[in-house]
């Protein structure tokens, strides 16, 4: 079958030719029908290798962590799906047995790192590809219906915001403002996801014409340039209060700052993008009793609920799809900041 592989440290990937791999124990086969790129893709393959072998990632590696397919094959002792049954997948895989795992943020499992399991393109093999073994049923979730173009970004790109949203909900109520920085794949379903959950004041920060009016387009109350300009900005819409909750989308120093300066008394900063910023936390560095998260992905329910969502039609991805020989094009156009929202890979 055909693969994009990331097979050497500082080279683009490249399409290669492996082995259709075969279902054993509880491991479900799918023919992918879609798979989403990541800027989590472009970290893995920014790092160096002694930092790929502290996170658990070997060379060659499959790219992709968020898959839709069709079950193609079982493993012996496989339950729960049927050969055809089309689904999405849920890569924050864990062992499915620590207590942590048992609420369903498998995610956050106690014993990944020990057992030494990982999601799939991010230390397991990913879904651009042909086809894509996964571990066990559980992780799979039925697309009822969607799109799997428009699922598959739903298993990263919504269900990582939705996650980072969730817990700020009852501090949104009607007068709070919500910031976005960052309005590519996660922060313009963040915007959409926040403009149907909550009454607050949606306001995005982003670098370019281009974006700050996609903002506009997915919901954003105001759309503003993502640089010291905008702590102004913030508290003109606001009228002195600043945001009740920053989400950065990017998380590199500079937009980390920026959210440090945008806050009030008991506001919330959660940085959801994969960067090398941070949030200095002590008496005096931030307004009082101002939380800061780091969270991770989403949990399974949480995907069953972004699903529905979807359905719905409450939110929705703009995608751009790719055929899979041309899947190494894609990291070059998110690197040149070309991409409006999602790319997909449709192997078909």
């Amino acid at each position: 079958m055909k693969a994009l592989r990331y097979s050497t440290v500082g080279q683009p990937p490249t399409i290669e030719n492996i082995p259709v791999p075969e279902p054993v124990g509880g491991q479900v086969l799918l023919k992918v029908l879609a798979a989403g790129a990541c800027h989590s893709d472009e970290f893995v393959m920014s790092q160096p290798v002694e930092v790929l072998g502290a996170l658990g990632i070997g060379l060659p590696l499959t790219l992709g962590h968020e898959g839709v397919g069709e079950v193609a094959a079982l493993g012996p002792a496989a339950t729960g799906v049927e050969i055809g049954d089309q689904l999405a997948v849920f890569g924050g895989w864990g062992c499915g047995r620590c207590h942590t795992c048992a609420t369903g943020a498998e995610q956050y499992c106690e014993r990944a790192a020990t057992l030494g399991i990982r999601p799939p393109g991010l230390g397991n093999q990913g879904s651009m590809a042909e086809y894509l073994l996964v571990d066990d049923a559980r992780h799979l979730v039925p697309l009822d219906g969607l799109d799997p173009v428009i699922a598959a970004p739903l298993t990263d790109a919504a269900l990582t915001p939705y996650h980072a949203i969730k817990p700020v909900l009852p501090k949104l109520v009607p007068g709070s403002t919500a910031v976005v920085i960052g309005v590519g794949g996660l922060g313009h379903l963040a915007i959409q996801l926040l403009r149907a959950l909550s009454d607050c004041q949606v306001v995005a920060l982003d670098i370019g014409a281009d974006k700050l009016a996609f903002a506009k387009e997915m919901g954003a109350h105001h759309a503003f340039t993502s640089d010291d300009s905008a702590i102004e900005a913030v508290r003109e819409v606001t009228g002195g209060k600043m945001a009740t909750a920053v989400f950065d989308i990017v998380g590199i120093q500079p937009t980390c700052t920026l959210a440090s300066r945008m806050v009030h008394f008991q506001s919330e900063i959660v940085v959801v993008g994969v960067g090398d910023g941070a949030v200095p936390v002590g008496f005096f560095t931030l307004p009082y009793n101002t939380v800061v998260r780091a969270p991770y992905w989403g949990t399974i329910p949480e995907l069953h609920e972004v699903l529905a969502l979807a359905r719905s039609g409450t939110i929705s991805v703009e995608t751009e799809t790719f055929a899979l020989d041309d899947a190494a094009t894609v990291y070059e156009r998110m690197h040149a900041r070309t991409l409006r929202g999602r790319a997909v890979v449709v192997p078909a």
